[in-house]
């Protein structure tokens, strides 16, 4: 297993992460998973076994269930794995159920550490964008929180990167501290994180930690042109994530991850994440799993790497759109781009005709 430094920051996590959005399967989250004792501890000692470092989850999966189950696998070895939590997401009735507030995230962290049995989360993630909070609210509480020992780092997720860089911005500029990770959506058929996000955040040294690798199960091989997903999965049923711009483009990607799945006697799953985690500027990948079989297979994504042709025809099918300024500057001013953004740009040449 391969580890990364989070950012402007000292940790070090494993390039795989293991969610588990997947334990409980309460309170709406049935159509994900419903692992719980043995079978929770059990894929948890397998992501340990493969080196991974950080377990993810957050207040809403099955409303705190998930956070109890995992604080009960880890019970007695707290030491053994980095705990990752996110709040913001509502959690209760009325205006305070929600957001990034300092009421809202003082009292979410107290839950979690209960359900979790621990005395602080090494990364703790305001879960979504809160445009009715002032940042410098948001930003002055993660600080309280770290200095009181709570959490140790805080990062944001799903976030535009205008967001993204006021939120940072504005720690620095109060001498507060400031997010070292952002989660974001990014996959081989959903590349919008390429305009802006990924760029911004390895130039503002915010790692990019990616949430649901495989489309939320569209990317495994096992959904496709004609058949549709397994009865009892998470696409067979009424969940809405995630949203699909082109099913057409989704169904190019799926063939070019088989063609190469066929190549390097791999799946589809494996071959998705083997891509994924060769793309610039992405860090930690969480893996979600409903079985161990599917748990098994993704951790087996790190033993493929793709040669530049195999990884180009995927990236090639999928593609973003060079939509302005992107166009602009990927005919003007690649001499003087930064390295972050250096990548997408020749890209967009190639789309532009220009080489």
């Amino acid at each position: 297993m391969d580890y990364v430094q989070l950012g402007n920051s000292g940790l070090c996590v494993s390039k795989f992460v293991f969610g588990t959005m997947t334990f409980a399967g309460t309170h709406g989250f049935e159509a994900l998973g419903s692992a719980t004792g043995e079978t929770a501890r059990r894929q948890i000692d397998m992501a340990l076994d493969a080196g991974i470092n950080a377990i993810d989850t957050a207040n809403v999966y099955s409303r705190g269930d998930s956070e109890r189950v995992v604080g009960e696998a880890l019970a007695g070895r707290r030491d053994k794995a980095l705990i990752i939590t996110k709040a913001g997401a509502t959690m209760g009735p009325g205006p305070n159920g929600s957001g990034s507030s300092r009421e809202h995230l003082t009292a979410q962290i107290e839950a979690s550490l209960r359900r979790l049995q621990t005395d602080y989360v090494d990364l703790y993630f305001t879960h979504r964008w809160d445009g009715l909070t002032p940042v410098e609210e948001t930003v002055e509480t993660m600080t309280g929180l770290i200095k009181d020992g709570k959490i140790r780092y805080w990062g944001v997720s799903n976030h535009s990167a205008w967001a993204l860089t006021k939120t940072v911005m504005t720690a620095r500029a109060c001498g507060l501290i400031a997010p070292v990770a952002q989660q974001i959506y990014y996959t081989a058929e959903a590349r919008e994180a390429e305009y802006e996000l990924l760029p911004a955040g390895a130039d503002l040294g915010v790692a990019a930690m990616i949430w649901s690798p495989l489309g939320q199960g569209l990317l495994t091989g096992k959904v496709g042109r004609g058949h549709a997903a397994p009865e009892g999965s998470r696409q067979a049923s009424k969940w809405s994530e995630p949203w699909v711009m082109d099913w057409e483009r989704l169904w190019r990607v799926v063939d070019a991850l088989q063609g190469v799945a066929t190549e390097q006697g791999a799946t589809v799953a494996q071959i998705a994440l083997a891509w994924l985690q060769a793309r610039p500027n992405v860090g930690p990948i969480v893996l979600g799993a409903r079985t161990d079989d599917q748990l098994r297979e993704s951790l087996g994504a790190a033993a493929f790497t793709l040669t530049p042709d195999q990884h180009d025809r995927i990236e090639a099918v999928a593609r973003p759109a060079p939509i302005y300024p992107h166009w602009h500057r990927a005919m003007t001013t690649t001499d003087r781009a930064s390295p972050a953004e250096v990548e997408y740009l020749r890209r967009h040449r190639q789309t532009l005709g220009l080489g």
